[in-house]
This record gives structure tokens, C-alpha cells and sequence, in this order.
């Protein structure tokens, strides 16, 4: 049986050394748990770095100085063999919230001297005691909608601070049973199979039913929102997805795992698609990339909840609307 707890407790680790950190001590409190070559990923503007000083010097730093008092109020915890290489890596995914005072300006936009939450989502691939591969998806858009800076039109979903998994329970410090995460693996796969063949369904109630719990929550990205119910899923977010963006392309995962009733996968890019006029208000575009992250809680032989991350500001980037740009003039 796989043992996860060394990887865990070497991230665990890394989290407390960035909870200690200040903008003068983060290269070094990064340094402590990562390797030499370190590959960090990250939403727009920060893109792919390497090392301890380049992800210190794009993100960390002008972040620590914009936030202070910061906690990581973390919903999911869990570990898996990557099922995109065959099970050959190890990975620790995290979901949560950083929580701290907003009290300088960050990437353009302004302060409000007030608790702020960044979504986040972190995947590291751990090997030989080390961290070796990290990506970072937080969920930007929603923290210009705390600072009153939202630069879209309305979205489809609900706006919320977001919480962890219904039952509470995601926080998998200590192994599960493999069985269990291996049923989760297997439904996520499912589930994404029936997304990827969904004209053999006659409904689209048909398709989500093969997977879906009917009162599924999908939280949603600001921009789309969450919903709630497989009726309300498909009116808030599938239909208009399906309807206004065309020439869909799946580029695959980067990591995908699961363990107990958790899973969560992350691509580098898992789509590339064409607005094709309409959504989420904005003219028709070119081809253009989603990074996105999927984390789920299986409950029996359904899902009942999954959480979204997408790179919004790089997907609206490669349309010509630099979002963080316009921020800064104004």
C-alpha cells in the first residue's frame, strides 16, 4: 500500500515555513522545502517560474507586501499517484482560502484596509524529499469583486466566499483507505469521458445523471459563479457554455489524483476554445487557452461537489483584453 505521509508532511512543512515568511524572508523560507530547479506554475501575470528567487520575486513578494496578518484557511487536503503518468509521481493538492488584510495595492488593484480572501488551489509533485514541481491557481476576478474593481459583466452564477466540502471532512492529513480514492479516481474519469462523449446522451440531465448527484454543487470561478443542482448547473453554466464557445479542444492534464473521497486534476492548458460572441458578454475571439483546476467530493457512487479554478485573465489576455492593464490606468 502507497504511504503518503512523508509528501504530505514535507508540504505541510512548506506551508509553515510560508506562514513565518515576510517579503524580505520568502526566497529563503521557499528554498527550505523545493529543489534547486523548482518548477512553479501560476495564473496570470506570473506564468511559469523556476527557482525559489523567480517565484519570490513575481509572486510572493509583491503579494506579502500587499497582504499582512495572512492565514491559510485550508479546505482540502489530500495525496495521490498521478494517473497521467501511470501512477509513476507523487502529488499533494490544496484548496482553501489565504485570508489577511488588504492594505496595499496588488497587481493594480486597490486596497480596501480589510479582510480580503484569495481562492487558491495548489498541486506540488514531490520527489526525493523535495518539492520539484508546483502550481498555484488563485482565483484573481474574485478578488477584485471583494475590492469593488469587477471589470465584467454580470455572471451567470452566484458570487460567494466559498466553502469547503459540505461534510467538512477534506482534510486528509492522515492516508485513506486506497480503495477509496481509487473509486473516486475511477468516477472522475467516468464523468470526464461523458463530458467528452456527451452526444450519445438525448439530454443533457441524462448526461450529468451518470455521475452527478441531482443536488450537486458546482462552485464555480468569478466570472461564471457557482450553482446548485443539476437543473440550475446546466442553465448557469452548461448551456451557455456549449452555446457561445465553439471549436472546444482537450489538451489533457498535467496531475490528476485522488484519495478518500477527494479528487482534483490541474492541465497546463486543458482546453483551447473560441468565444464565439456572447460569452460572458464579450465579442467573438480568437482561439485561446483555460487553465483549469477541478476539485471534487465523491459521496457513494456520485459526485456531490466540485470546485473551479480557470485563468480567466489569461484566457481574456489572449483575446486582446489585458483586465490587470486597464487596473492600472485607471
Amino acid at each position: 500500500m502507497t504511504k503518503f505521509q512523508d509528501a504530505k508532511a514535507l508540504v505541510r512543512a512548506h506551508h509553515a515555513a510560508l506562514h513565518l515568511a515576510t517579503p524580505a524572508t520568502v526566497e529563503s523560507a521557499l528554498a527550505q522545502h523545493t529543489s534547486a530547479n523548482w518548477q512553479w506554475r501560476g495564473m496570470h501575470p506570473f506564468h511559469e517560474q523556476f527557482g525559489a528567487a523567480a517565484v519570490a520575486e513575481s509572486f510572493y513578494i509583491p503579494f506579502l507586501k500587499s497582504f499582512t496578518r495572512i492565514q491559510r484557511r485550508e479546505d482540502l487536503f489530500f495525496a495521490g499517484l498521478n494517473d497521467c503518468d501511470d501512477g509513476a509521481s507523487t502529488w499533494v493538492g490544496s484548496m482553501g482560502h489565504l485570508m489577511g488584510l488588504f492594505d496595499a495595492p496588488f497587481l493594480g488593484i486597490k486596497p480596501t484596509g480589510r479582510i480580503a480572501m484569495l481562492r487558491y488551489a495548489s498541486f506540488y509533485r514531490v520527489e526525493n524529499g523535495e518539492i520539484v514541481e508546483t502550481s498555484l491557481f488563485v482565483d484573481l476576478l474574485h478578488l477584485m469583486m471583494q475590492a469593488g474593481q469587477y471589470p465584467l459583466p454580470p455572471q451567470t452564477g452566484a458570487h460567494l466566499v466559498q466553502p469547503g466540502p459540505m461534510t467538512h471532512g477534506g482534510l486528509l492529513y492522515e492516508d485513506a483507505e486506497p480503495a477509496e480514492g481509487t473509486k473516486t479516481l475511477e468516477l472522475i474519469n467516468r464523468m470526464i469521458g461523458d463530458i467528452n462523449g456527451h452526444e450519445k446522451y438525448k439530454t443533457r440531465q441524462e448526461e450529468l445523471a451518470q455521475c452527478w448527484h441531482d443536488d450537486m454543487i458546482w462552485w464555480g470561478p468569478a466570472g461564471i459563479g457557482a450553482t446548485y443542482t443539476i437543473d440550475r448547473y446546466i442553465d448557469q453554466h452548461q448551456r451557455p457554455f456549449r452555446t457561445y464557445i465553439k471549436d472546444r479542444v482537450y489538451n489533457g492534464h498535467v496531475c490528476r489524483i485522488a484519495e478518500g473521497d477527494f479528487g482534483g486534476f490541474f492541465g497546463w492548458a486543458n482546453l483551447t476554445v473560441t468565444n464565439a460572441g456572447g460569452y460572458m458578454g464579450l465579442p467573438a475571439g480568437q482561439p485561446a487557452d483555460m487553465r483549469v483546476v477541478d476539485m471534487y467530493r465523491r459521496d457513494g457512487e456520485k459526485l456531490a461537489e466540485n470546485w473551479i479554478f480557470i485563468d480567466m485573465l489569461h484566457w481574456l489576455n489572449q483575446q486582446g483584453l489585458d483586465v490587470l492593464g486597464r487596473l492600472s490606468d485607471t
